[in-house]
């Protein structure tokens, strides 16, 4: 396994970034009501994200992972706190500016890959392309996952990897700053999930895309510049990797 060093957020800020933060937040809580019962899925979070690194979050279930990166995609609004995404202040825009900021800005990959099935690879990469401002073209965005030769193929035709890595292309064609992904392994068994994670690796090295990636499965953290990992909606410890694993490496 590769070494790991244990530093606090502020010594990783000083010593071992270079490169400006995309995403600051600062005191960040998500309270949510259950009736009566109040659930607090963040407690005051303090993160940095920095630009073209590769970083996984992670954490048992309910840690409050995916409840941070809905709000740092702008799915979410945090209860208290403020979230920037470099000069802009998330946490006071309002349900139009932060579409636009999904839009624009952010590519996201979810555990599940909401396909359409009437539509090819490439038509269903070619929804995202079709209204952003500067594309990929679908067959550019596929080949770069590896589905070169899979365009034409609709979802029922495709394994639940490539299904998945279909999904990265549509997040990535795009071009986005930032690619959140939400558990992209954790509907796959280990040899389909390492292929998705080589295309995720390959997006964040070749396009620099700042990438985040959710997932309970400690292996995965192996490739990731940096490991945040939460616990009861806290950020326990971040560590680093002073050697990265190559996805193909890993084994779980």
């Amino acid at each position: 396994m590769p070494e790991l060093a244990n530093l606090s957020n502020a010594q990783h800020s000083a010593e071992t970034v270079n490169g400006r933060a995309v995403f600051e937040a600062r005191g960040i809580t998500k309270t949510y009501g259950m009736g009566e019962v109040e659930v607090h899925a963040l407690r005051g979070v303090d993160l940095e994200l920095y630009e073209g690194e590769l970083v996984v979050l992670l954490g048992p279930s309910g840690s409050g992972k995916s409840t941070l990166l809905n709000i740092l995609g702008g799915l979410d609004a945090p209860t208290t706190g403020d979230v920037h995404y470099l000069d802009h202040d998330l946490t006071q825009y309002d349900d139009d500016a932060l579409t636009r900021y999904r839009r624009e800005h952010v590519g996201f990959v979810f555990q599940f890959y909401n396909l359409i099935p009437s539509l090819t690879a490439r038509e269903n990469v070619a929804l995202v392309t079709d209204i952003a401002e500067h594309p990929m073209r679908p067959e550019e965005a596929l080949e770069l996952v590896g589905l070169g030769e899979r365009l034409d193929h609709f979802p029922a035709q495709l394994s639940g990897g490539e299904q998945q890595r279909v999904a990265i292309a549509r997040a990535i064609a795009k071009r986005p700053d930032v690619l959140l992904c939400d558990e992209p392994t954790g509907a796959l068994d280990a040899k389909t999930g390492i292929l998705v994670l080589e295309a995720i690796e390959r997006v964040n090295q070749e396009l620099g895309t700042t990438t985040a990636v959710i997932t309970h499965n400690a292996v995965i953290a192996q490739m990731a510049d940096r490991v945040i990992s939460l616990s009861d909606g806290r950020i326990a410890h971040t560590d680093i990797n002073a050697v990265k694993a190559a996805a193909r490496d890993l084994a779980w």
